[in-house]
């Protein structure tokens, strides 16, 4: 009997146990949710503390180019002056010039008329359109406030110039590969290529006379010449750029570039012609000097881009005879611009009006010289907010900035040096990212 009464008690310890886990449970789960606190309400989202901007409002920019405003073809613009003429049939040479664009239409279009009026083809001249807004300038979709826009009209259908654009908004370095590849993709052997803040202009007043584009031919048969460079021992050297007026206008070996590895786009701005045309001459590339008429680099536009091709109002005599004389207006052909045409003449070469449009342009390049920020031009333009791909001019302005000055710090880290002056401290191929740092960094 005691051991049956044993064996019920200890039957039971199983289910007083399990009843006292539970117990104990739901008792420590009681005190847990009367000790917990109830949670606190989310914080109010942040306010962002914007900055005081108060952007002046910019007025559209004036007309710099009333005749080609009227135009409807090329034929309503002045004729390019008869001694800066490009021969009636093309030179054999391939002249194929580059001119890239980002912002500040007023300056490319000078540039491009200057070019054009100093006697190089029309159909020979490439405006790179590096804005990044896509087809929005040939679709006629920027305003003239915006700082990326261009008259794709005008420079196709009245300047009769080649519009092609980059796929998206690329650095200097990453533009001039962009020539280098398009060179290559034409079966290039050579090209020119110029910034768009210049003015050209001929030595009207140098005898024996040649236009700028034909002194431009000339250095390009020069290069072809199989002694080109040949020293007095017989040895060729080859060449890489030809410069005129430093590279505001300059010529360049396909060839060379491509085997140097073209431009180094780390670098995007300031320091990357350094890093290149140092890589030259370290390869033992000729860099020439050469000379084919005056290169401006200018900040501000002509008032009258009229002015480049050279004419003066007919004298009155002329003008009762009707004389038409060679350069001059064909008063047969119907034009919005045939009273201006009819009523001037060519110029005479190297005359006072010459002299005036040298003094003027002089004077243009001196004052972005005493301006602080040389290129102030970029920032005249600050409006197209609402329009395709608009960008914040401000905020582009100052990406811009740090992007130029990280390239400064890769092109000083490459070659442990700071300063255009690479080779002179010492430097020679092959030493681009192994040397210590020199004492420019102290």
């Amino acid at each position: 009997m005691r051991t049956i009464l044993l064996r019920s008690r200890w039957a039971s310890l199983p289910f007083v146990l399990a009843l006292g886990a539970v117990t104990l449970y739901f008792l420590r789960l009681s005190i847990g949710h009367e000790a917990q606190e109830a949670p606190k309400p989310p914080d109010p989202p942040k306010a962002p503390i914007y900055k005081d901007i108060h952007r002046k409002v910019v007025p559209p920019l004036p007309e710099y180019f009333p005749l080609a405003a009227k135009a409807s073809s090329p034929a309503d613009l002045p004729p390019v002056p008869s001694w800066n003429r490009p021969p009636t049939e093309h030179v054999p040479e391939a002249t194929r010039l580059y001119i890239g664009f980002t912002r500040f239409w007023p300056l490319l279009q000078q540039a491009v008329v200057s070019y054009i009026a100093a006697g190089w083809p029309p159909e020979d001249i490439y405006v790179v359109e590096n804005t990044g807004t896509m087809d929005a300038n040939k679709r006629g979709l920027l305003t003239i406030r915006n700082p990326f826009y261009l008259d794709y009209h005008r420079l196709t259908a009245i300047l009769g110039v080649n519009v092609v654009s980059t796929p998206s908004l690329q650095t200097f370095a990453q533009l001039q590969n962009f020539y280098l590849f398009e060179a290559i993709n034409n079966n290039l052997t050579h090209y020119f290529w110029s910034h768009m803040d210049v003015a050209v202009h001929p030595h009207e007043d140098r005898e024996p006379f040649q236009s700028l584009y034909m002194k431009a031919v000339d250095v390009v048969r020069e290069t072809q010449k199989p002694d080109y460079l040949v020293d007095e021992s017989g040895h060729k050297k080859e060449w890489g750029i030809q410069f005129f007026a430093y590279d505001w206008l300059a010529l360049v070996n396909v060839k060379t570039f491509a085997d140097l590895g073209g431009w180094d786009t780390m670098i995007g701005y300031y320091g990357t012609d350094c890093d290149m045309y140092t890589r030259l001459s370290m390869d033992n590339y000729a860099s020439p000097v050469q000379d084919a008429g005056m290169v401006y680099d200018v900040t501000n536009s002509l008032e009258d881009l009229e002015v480049l091709y050279r004419r003066r109002p007919k004298k009155q005599e002329a003008r009762d005879r009707r004389d038409i004389k060679a350069g001059s207006y064909n008063s047969t052909l119907p034009s919005p611009n045939k009273a201006y045409l009819e009523s001037t003449e060519e110029d005479e070469k190297g005359a006072e009006g010459f002299k005036k449009l040298v003094a003027t342009l002089e004077q243009i390049q001196q004052d972005k010289r005493d301006d602080k920020n040389r290129n102030s031009w970029q920032l005249r333009q600050n409006g197209g907010e609402g329009e395709p791909y608009y960008y914040d001019p401000d905020g582009f302005e100052k990406a811009l900035q740090m992007t130029i000055e990280l390239g400064r710090q890769i092109i000083d880290e490459k070659w442990g040096h700071k300063g255009c002056d690479i080779e002179p401290a010492g430097r020679k191929k092959g030493d681009q990212w192994r040397v210590e740092h020199d004492s420019t960094f102290d």
